[in-house]
């Protein structure tokens, strides 16, 4: 029985530490809130997501820094029985679309705030809200109908009532580091804000293969200069 007890705590020992290791590996370096502010003929409106940003911990160093979270959908209500919309898009675009510099928005926008190099280990320790300016917004975009991937249109910042109509403009995008908390239980509270999920509520045809999120990136003219899984534009794990 001692034997037998002796291997059950080294298994023990074992399993706590592979687990410990996996925290250590997927734990998000930081987390921030992105804030979308819209002006509107009814004044101000306003949506955010908690966005996770995870740097490759992998031993194969063979990986790469990843974001979870949800794009932001702004609901600006209706004008004249048409839904009326935002959507901050997890993507860039510069001739083609990027996903992977929504990894680095908080990081260049805390980096331009400060006059200064922030680094990825100190991103953790910044506070304060910080303007979302210039290349670092995200590509923006609009549905005539939410249930509607083909009716999605893509918004210039600086022209939002060129789709929206007039009275709409994009007031400003912010972005905030929030504690991790104590993840992977940061399920609220105390725990620590969690990232965002839930947009397939609104955006229902992300419950399905991809083939909707790709129609409304193709809708919007957002053509990508390699494969991609167009739902990592709306949402990511």
């Amino acid at each position: 029985m001692q034997f037998i007890g002796k291997w059950v705590g080294v298994l023990g020992l074992l399993a706590v530490l592979v687990a410990g290791d996996q925290i250590r590996i997927n734990r998000p370096g930081h987390k921030y809130r992105l804030t979308v502010e819209v002006q509107t003929p009814d004044g101000l409106k306003s949506a955010s997501s908690i966005l996770a940003v995870t740097p490759d911990r992998g031993y194969s160093r063979g990986g790469k820094t990843t974001t979870s979270g949800n794009a932001v959908y702004v609901d600006l209500g209706r004008e004249h029985g048409q839904t009326k919309n935002l959507v901050a898009l997890l993507a860039h675009f510069d001739k083609s679309l990027d996903l992977d510099d929504i990894n680095y928005v908080a990081l260049r926008a805390y980096g331009a705030a400060r006059g200064a190099r922030v680094s990825f280990n100190e991103m953790s320790r910044q506070s304060g809200a910080v303007a979302v300016e210039g290349a670092l917004i995200p590509v923006l975009v609009s549905f005539g109908n939410p249930a509607d991937p083909a009716t999605a249109r893509h918004l210039a910042a600086d022209q939002a009532d060129a789709v929206l109509g007039g009275g709409y403009r994009l007031n400003r995008l912010t972005a905030e580091v929030v504690p991790n908390g104590l993840w992977p239980v940061d399920f609220g509270g105390v725990l620590g804000e969690p990232v965002t999920r839930g947009i397939e509520k609104t955006l229902p045809w992300l419950a399905g293969t991809g083939e909707g999120a790709a129609a409304a990136l193709r809708a919007a003219g957002l053509a990508s200069g390699s494969p991609i899984d167009a739902r990592e534009a709306f949402t990511r794990k």
